[in-house]
C-alpha cells in the first residue's frame, strides 16, 4: 500500500470542519508527512468525510424480501411470528436459498455501498465475516443475545438467537459492549423489558440496547445513569411499530448510536436512515454524522473509527463539494453521489474519473452501474453483485 497525501479537501468531522491536508500512511491516518515520495491527490472542491459506522445490522438477511403487512405490531414478536409463516413465499424461499456467505457479503457491499465502513453484525459470526476482503469492517468479540422474549428464555429458542442472556451477558469483558434488542414494542410487554433485564443483573456500563421504542423517562433515566447506550433504528421502528423513540435525551448524554437495521424492516442503508432519523427528531446534520461516527464510536468501544484523527483506520467517504452547509450535503446524498469510499486508504468504489486512485493502491477494478451512475468497483466485492438492487457489472 502506498504512502498518501491528499490535498486541499475540506474535512468534515462531527466537531469541525477545517481544511489541511491528509496523510495516510499503511493504511491509518498519519499526523505527519509520509517519507519517501509519497503519491498525492489533489481533491480541491471536495468533501472528505470519515467512513460511518452502521451500528446495528442483520448482514446475511438483506436480500430477503420484506414481510408486506398494514400493520401497527405491539412488538417485534408479533411481527417475528407474522414473518415466520412469509417463509413460505417463492420469492422469501428462494432467497434463504441463497448460501449464507453469498449474503453476508451482499450485506456487506450494501453499506460499503454507502459509505459505511464500520458495521456491527447482530447474528452468529459467520467464517465470511474473517475473509480480509470482506467488504466492511465488521466489529467482533461483542458480546450479544437476541433478546428478552427470543432464544433460550423461550420456547422458540434455536441458534440464530444467539446465548442464553444472563450467560452471553457475563461471559462479555466488561470493556467490550453486550448488545440486545430490548423494548422493541409499544405494549406492556415492551414496557416491562429493562425491568426484567434490570432483574437478571445485566444492566451495566456496557449495555447496548437496540430499538428501545417502550423505554419509560425512568427507564433511560436508569440507561444513562448506568452509563449504558441505546442504538436507534427509526426506519425498523416505523415499519413495524409506527412509532419510534425520541433522542434527543440520549443522545445529549452521549449514549446514543444510529443503526439500519436489516431490509427485512429497515431503510436501504445508512444514508436513507439518516434522512428518517433527520425527518423523526430535532437533532442537526451536524448531530446525525456524530450518531454514525465519534459517538458510535465511543458507544461500540471502537477507538480505530469513526474519525480522521492520528492512528485510526483510513475509512473515509468523498462527496464534491456543491456549495452550502457540508452536514447537509451528506444528508441529502444517496450512495451514486459518493465520489469515493475508502477503507484502510485504498478505493473501494468510486467515479471513474479517479481511476488513478485505484492504480496508485494496485487496486484492481470492473466496471459498473449503481443506481444508473458508472462506477468503478474493487474487484474483490464482485461476488456478490447479483443479490444487490441497483447494482450490475457493465462489460
Amino acid at each position: 500500500m502506498r504512502n498518501m497525501i491528499i490535498r486541499r479537501a475540506t474535512l468534515v468531522l462531527p466537531g469541525e470542519i477545517r481544511r489541511s491536508p491528509l496523510f495516510l500512511c499503511d493504511g491509518r491516518i498519519s499526523g505527519t508527512r509520509p517519507p519517501g515520495n509519497a503519491w498525492q491527490l489533489d481533491l480541491g472542491n471536495h468533501l472528505i468525510f470519515p467512513g460511518l459506522i452502521n451500528a446495528h445490522d442483520h448482514l446475511h438477511l438483506n436480500s430477503i424480501p420484506p414481510l408486506p403487512h398494514g400493520g401497527p405490531f405491539p412488538n417485534s414478536y408479533a411481527w417475528s411470528a407474522a414473518f415466520h409463516a412469509h417463509f413460505c413465499a417463492p420469492a422469501v424461499a428462494a432467497a434463504t436459498a441463497v448460501a449464507k456467505e453469498l449474503r453476508h457479503l451482499q450485506g456487506g457491499l450494501k453499506n460499503l455501498l454507502c459509505g459505511a465502513t464500520t458495521v456491527v453484525h447482530h447474528d452468529p459470526w459467520h467464517a465470511s465475516l474473517d475473509s480480509p476482503t470482506f467488504p466492511v469492517r465488521v466489529l467482533r468479540d461483542l458480546g450479544w443475545s437476541h433478546s428478552l422474549g427470543l432464544g433460550a428464555n423461550s420456547p422458540t429458542q434455536t441458534a440464530q438467537y444467539g446465548p442464553p442472556v444472563v450467560e452471553s451477558f457475563r461471559a462479555t469483558p466488561t470493556g467490550q459492549p453486550w448488545i440486545i434488542h430490548l423494548a422493541e414494542g409499544t405494549d406492556a410487554i415492551a414496557a416491562s423489558e429493562l425491568s426484567t433485564l434490570e432483574a437478571l443483573g445485566c444492566v451495566a456500563h456496557n449495555t447496548v440496547l437496540v430499538h428501545g421504542v417502550g423505554l419509560t423517562k425512568a427507564d433511560i433515566d436508569l440507561v444513562i445513569e448506568r452509563g449504558g447506550a441505546v442504538i436507534w433504528c427509526p426506519s425498523s421502528n416505523l415499519a413495524i411499530l409506527h412509532r419510534t423513540l425520541d433522542p434527543r435525551r440520549l443522545f445529549a448524554a452521549g449514549r446514543l448510536a444510529l443503526g439500519s437495521d436489516s431490509r427485512l424492516s429497515g431503510a436501504r442503508d445508512l444514508l436513507d436512515e439518516l434522512r428518517v432519523a433527520a425527518a423523526h427528531s430535532d437533532l442537526t446534520p451536524r448531530e446525525l454524522l456524530q450518531l454514525v461516527t465519534i459517538d458510535a464510536s465511543r458507544v461500540l468501544r471502537a477507538p480505530l473509527v469513526g474519525d480522521l484523527q492520528v492512528g485510526q483506520h483510513a475509512d473515509m467517504l468523498v462527496l464534491r463539494d456543491g456549495g452550502g452547509d457540508p452536514y447537509q450535503q451528506l444528508l441529502a446524498a444517496g450512495r451514486r453521489e459518493l465520489r469515493a469510499v475508502i477503507r484502510n486508504g485504498e478505493p473501494v468504489i468510486a467515479d471513474p474519473d479517479l481511476a488513478e486512485w485505484f492504480a496508485a493502491c494496485g487496486v484492481a477494478t470492473a466496471r459498473v452501474r449503481l443506481d444508473g451512475c458508472d462506477k468503478l468497483l474493487a474487484l474483490a466485492h464482485l461476488d456478490a453483485i447479483a443479490l444487490e438492487p441497483g447494482l450490475e457489472r457493465l462489460a
